[in-house]
């Protein structure tokens, strides 16, 4: 007989935190893409600096909150590859309509719903931060605990 308790919201907190991992990896990569275009000032707005360099943190903390997110709700799925990157492909593709559709340009001042050029790279940088955010979940759910 097994002297173990299980405690169902200890695997909600690891998914939670294997999700913030997962978060800031996807968000690294992402922030990448997002330097190379020159968008980080814009991120940077959002706390009142014109900074990349602020932009870069706000970025990353945005990106662990919205790892968090994503390893709650995808965690007990989290060891099948499949349908772990399908959920982060469109996980990031939900947070590019919430982010730069809606919440940062309500916040900046700017058209909502403004779909250009810009906003198309975005989506594939957000749908890119999905998967890698899914692909890291993955393989720490593969981890041990």
């Amino acid at each position: 007989m097994s002297t173990t308790t299980y405690f169902p919201t200890s695997n909600v907190v690891a998914h939670a935190w294997k999700g913030v991992v997962a978060g800031v990896g996807g968000g690294i990569v992402f922030g990448v893409l997002m330097a190379m275009m020159g968008m980080l000032t814009m991120v940077a707005g959002l706390v009142g600096s014109s900074s990349a360099g602020v932009g870069a943190l706000v970025h990353l903390v945005i990106s662990a909150g919205i790892g968090l997110v994503l390893g709650v709700l995808a965690g007990s799925f989290a060891d099948r590859i499949g349908p772990v990157l399908g959920a982060g492909l469109v996980y990031g593709m939900i947070w590019w309509v919430l982010g730069p559709l809606v919440l940062m340009p309500a916040m900046l001042g700017m058209p909502l719903f403004a779909v250009d050029q810009a906003a198309m790279m975005s989506l594939v940088g957000h749908t890119i931060y999905g998967v890698v955010t899914a692909a890291v979940l993955y393989a720490l759910s593969r981890c041990p605990a």
